[in-house]
């Protein structure tokens, strides 16, 4: 079921520049995809560190403080990303870490092959080109089906052979919006590849949906901190206690486990341990045994009322609202992958017959929408080619988004499509 009224007013007034962009005036927001909102929390709470002089490993109050701050975090990423065994830790980037994690997977690994999808983010097909080249292991990207625009067990399946040394996952597309059963791939993997390193790029899926490494049987998971309702300028990264301990960059005499390299920035561990805050709460109000759940399950009841919340507004852009008819009713417009599915994130990528993407976004944008295009150049290329398209509107929703923000957009489609 989608949220109240009021709780959703609630859950707005915890964001910043929830409807008013700060430079362009008011706006509804469903460029989700290229970063979401951020939490008040959690630019409070990153200003409040920022200013701190002292550093780690010291001996003084101060210092204390912020080696608590940090295992604090450490811990509510392991609560949000449903991990009970491995090591978190913080990065520069999603993109950053996944290139980290492959690369190093690639030189501890034990077999002779790398292989990903042509679903995936350059973020971690990139990493595999450049280092199964250098580690002299032949690569493979497996297609993915373009009707449902998902990669499933079948498509890797050929591709699964006992001597894989590594193998990556999108979680979910920031092109389709389409999330996959990544538990099902990496179980195909280890029956004809026990050993292989498994690693999951999560970063589109994490703020639309239930984490739970636990359940996956992987050995790595990277999600971004600007995607998940914080800030810019830090990724978090789980490795299982194999790949933790395999040989990796790190600094002499550190222990085997460590993948943490130079000082720590507190203020990113903390809006982390907000944004699980922020879930907890959000569970709490959506839990009918709120009282009597612990923090995970706070966090799980919390991804499934976001899950509800974003296939109400998924539906209104496919079926219209407000007496608009939507993306999947208009002729002349083509939305990418089935207009209903399962596998469907929150993001409803679409082109409309006769205009080109790039130019819809800007009436959209003046008319006061936010929306992205996504075109082949080396972000979106893998995917957009295999789909015939030169480019796409991509309108990603979020939970705090409305369906009177979906009604404003389809008026603006509406429009051109007329026109």
């Amino acid at each position: 079921m989608p949220f109240e009224p009021e709780l959703l007013s609630t859950i707005r007034d915890r964001f910043h520049h929830t409807d008013v962009c700060p430079i362009q005036g008011p706006r509804a927001f469903f460029e989700n995809a290229g970063g979401s909102l951020t939490l008040k929390a959690a630019v409070e709470r990153t200003a409040e560190l920022m200013a701190f002089p002292d550093n780690q490993g010291r001996t003084n109050v101060a210092s204390q403080f912020l080696m608590e701050v940090i295992a604090q975090g450490r811990a509510d990423m392991k609560l949000l990303l449903g991990a009970s065994s491995g090591e978190v830790f913080v990065g520069e980037t999603g993109t950053e870490l996944l290139g980290r994690l492959i690369r190093n997977a690639i030189f501890a690994g034990s077999g002779s092959a790398v292989i990903g999808s042509h679903l995936e983010h350059p973020a971690t097909y990139s990493a595999c080109r450049r280092w199964s080249a250098v580690a002299d292991m032949t690569y493979t990207q497996v297609e993915f089906d373009t009707t449902s625009t998902v990669v499933s067990v079948d498509n890797y399946r050929p591709a699964i052979t006992p001597d894989l040394a590594v193998a990556t996952i999108i979680h979910a597309s920031p092109v389709t919006g389409m999330h996959v059963d990544v538990k099902a791939i990496a179980a195909a993997i280890r029956e004809v590849a026990p050993d292989c390193f498994i690693i999951v790029d999560g970063i589109q899926h994490a703020a639309h949906g239930r984490v739970d490494v636990d359940d996956y049987g992987v050995d790595g998971y990277v999600v971004s901190g600007y995607k998940l309702f914080s800030r810019h300028n830090f990724g978090v990264a789980w490795v299982s206690d194999r790949l933790a301990n395999a040989p990796h960059d790190q600094l002499d005499g550190a222990p085997s486990n460590v993948w943490e390299l130079g000082t720590r920035d507190a203020s990113a561990y903390a809006a982390f341990s907000e944004v699980a805050r922020y879930l907890e709460w959000l569970g709490s109000e959506v839990s009918a045994a709120a009282e009597s759940s612990s923090p995970r399950q706070l966090i799980e009841a919390a991804a499934v009322a976001i899950r509800d919340q974003e296939a109400d507004l998924v539906d209104a852009m496919m079926t219209g609202t407000g007496g608009l008819p939507g993306l999947g009713q208009l002729d002349g417009v083509t939305v990418v992958g089935p207009t209903n599915s399962e596998h469907r994130s929150g993001m409803v990528s679409f082109v409309i017959d006769g205009h080109d993407s790039l130019d819809v976004v800007d009436a959209l944008n003046a008319d006061g929408v936010r929306t992205h295009a996504r075109k082949q150049d080396y972000y979106s290329a893998g995917v957009l080619k295999p789909l015939g398209m030169q480019n796409c509107v991509r309108a990603s929703a979020s939970h705090y988004n409305t369906r009177a923000e979906v009604e404003q957009m389809l008026a603006t489609v509406n429009r051109i499509v007329d026109s």
